[in-house]
């Protein structure tokens, strides 16, 4: 399989993996949805399969990009796509989720937009979202874009106000920011 992104560029896989790359029209749409907070932020791609999300995003400008990916052998395809397109900026951490993020937040400042696809009968999205909020991996502007089928959304997450969700076709993406809890101070 071929996948292609901003630009046309290209992007590796590998024959017969079990991974489910994002599809175009679901990409183009997050990425239409996030236009004005792309370039210059701080992304994380969370199961990010062969790279797709994660290059996308290095190709239109994102500061810093970082990577979760379980599999060796798809972690090894993912950096190879992510430098032909910004070498330098990235990193992707092999390992499992929810548990890495605790070893990720320990190395890595706040992250301005997350995308969080899992496997989608995985059962991953409210544990996911429950230690990002718990670890430095976040801040109160940040906002997170679960993609999973569309009768079956992640929520409701304690601590995060759904602010959106998009449906296309069989999948969706919904939008996630934490919950303000501070008060505001009344004059």
């Amino acid at each position: 399989m071929t996948l292609r992104i901003y630009g046309n560029r290209k992007l590796k896989t590998l024959p017969g993996e079990d991974t489910r790359p994002t599809t175009g029209r679901v990409r183009e749409a997050l990425f239409n949805f996030w236009s004005e907070r792309v370039a210059g932020c701080r992304w994380l791609d969370l199961c990010c399969g062969y790279g797709t999300m994660g290059a996308e995003a290095l190709a239109r400008e994102a500061q810093w990009v970082v990577g979760v990916e379980q599999s060796a052998p798809v972690r090894r395809i993912a950096l190879e796509n992510w430098a032909q397109i910004a070498p330098g900026r990235f990193a992707i951490y092999q390992g499992t989720l929810p548990e890495l993020l605790g070893a990720i937040a320990r190395r890595e400042p706040a992250f301005d937009l997350v995308y969080l696809d899992p496997p989608y009968q995985s059962g991953l999205y409210l544990p996911i979202l429950a230690q990002l909020q718990q670890t430095n991996l976040i801040h109160l502007d940040s906002s997170v874009a679960c993609e999973h089928r569309r009768r079956h959304p992640p929520g409701p997450a304690p601590g995060w106000e759904q602010y959106d969700q998009r449906d296309y076709g069989t999948n969706a993406l919904s939008f996630y920011r934490l919950v303000d809890t501070r008060e505001s101070i009344v004059d």
